[in-house]
């Protein structure tokens, strides 16, 4: 049986999680389990899986839980999810924290040599070349859960990665897709979470709506696959039924294909190299859907990723700023403090304004990091 650290178990990802456990008690059991401060959501969770750690986010929220429930050991802030992350017992990291939080028990769980099922795309576009230096020197495996990158990890399946020519990643488009430019200076809050095909957090469907979800992705995928990014391409696909692919040298093209469904590649990587039956998850019917549709990105309508390619190309540091700035300028947004195109403003400035540190340590990184959300929050 393998035991699950799940950082992130009250998001999207981290219950949609909890769910693929539920379908399989007699291969997982949760030892560990993290969140920020919903004790009114994760309390029910708590006492189902009953887990032997709990981490949340800070010391208040420990003396809440610790109130309301003795069965677990309770932990707070980065040095919890670090512990959790490094227990003996624990088999598989899945790391759905949102942010750069996830970064320091990432890698310490890489030192760890625990398996780490990634659905954090942003561990590694702030220190991509940390955490896969690290992957790569403790032999561990990261295991992609964003639908497109376990597409791509599906599709690479059996082939070798130098007959790559280039990866296809598809894009839904977002909230916004049939918006014009000058229709979005008045779009709402509201607006922005209404998501045409999948169910999402709210900090990753405005990314979506923004397309900066995409330009981590791309950033993601170019540390996951050490592929560069002149071989990576966006598409737009608006029935986000293929999640993305890889195009070979000999022109052969393989895509995987489902229903916008995340259980599918949360259980892929928490069952890796094994598949198995996924009950409740609608079957993919081509015959009823009858046609799929693809347009090519348009660049100057969707700045966000240009600007994620542009920062990714640059490497070091550049990318801990775009995600940062980008973090806390989409908080802004949800708090209604600043408007929708107000985002990709804030995070132009940064990136402008920033000298690169090429190969930053970690601390560097984190020092950024916080620097950068500082200069955003201040503007």
């Amino acid at each position: 049986m393998k035991q699950i650290a799940l950082l992130g178990s009250t998001g999207s990802i981290g219950i949609q999680t909890l769910e693929v456990l539920r379908l399989h008690k007699e291969e997982f059991s949760l030892y560990a389990m993290a969140f920020g401060k919903n004790i009114d959501r994760a309390l029910p969770l708590i006492k189902e899986f009953q887990p032997a750690l709990v981490v949340v986010q800070d010391e208040a929220t420990k003396d809440k839980l610790e109130k309301e429930w003795q069965g677990s050991t309770i932990l707070f802030g980065s040095g919890g999810l670090i512990e959790a992350s490094v227990a003996d017992q624990v088999d598989v990291v899945v790391n759905a924290v949102m942010g750069s939080i996830g970064l320091p028990a990432t890698l310490k769980a890489i030192e760890a040599r625990k398996t780490i099922a990634i659905a954090n795309k942003e561990t590694l576009v702030t220190a991509g070349h940390l955490v896969m230096e690290a992957a790569r020197k403790h032999n561990v495996a990261l295991l992609p859960v964003d639908s497109e990158h376990s597409a791509i990890y599906q599709s690479l399946n059996g082939e070798s990665k130098k007959d790559i020519h280039k990866l296809i990643i598809t894009a839904s488009g977002g909230s916004f897709r049939d918006k014009k430019r000058e229709e979005l200076a008045g779009v709402t809050v509201e607006d922005a979470l209404n998501h045409p095909n999948w169910s999402m957090g709210a900090k990753i469907t405005v990314d979506s709506a923004s397309m900066m979800n995409k330009g981590l992705e791309v950033i993601e995928a170019h540390w996951l696959f050490d592929v560069p990014y002149e071989q990576i391409h966006v598409i737009l696909h608006r029935e986000s039924v293929i999640h993305s692919m890889v195009e070979y040298v000999d022109r052969s093209v393989m895509a995987q294909l489902g229903t916008p469904d995340m259980k599918v590649p949360i259980q892929y990587a928490l069952t890796y190299p094994k598949r198995y039956s996924l009950e409740n998850t609608k079957q993919l019917n081509l015959e009823e859907m009858a046609t799929l549709h693809f347009e090519k990105m348009d660049m100057d309508r969707f700045p966000c990723l240009r600007m994620a390619y542009e920062a990714g190309r640059e490497g070091g540091s550049m990318t801990t700023v775009l995600n940062a700035a980008n973090e806390v300028a989409v908080q802004l947004f949800l708090e209604g403090k600043i408007s929708f195109l107000e985002i990709e403003q804030l995070i132009q400035q940064e990136l402008s304004q920033h000298k690169t540190i090429h190969n930053p340590d970690l601390s560097t990184i984190l020092s950024i990091d916080e620097e950068t959300r500082k200069r955003v929050h201040l503007n």
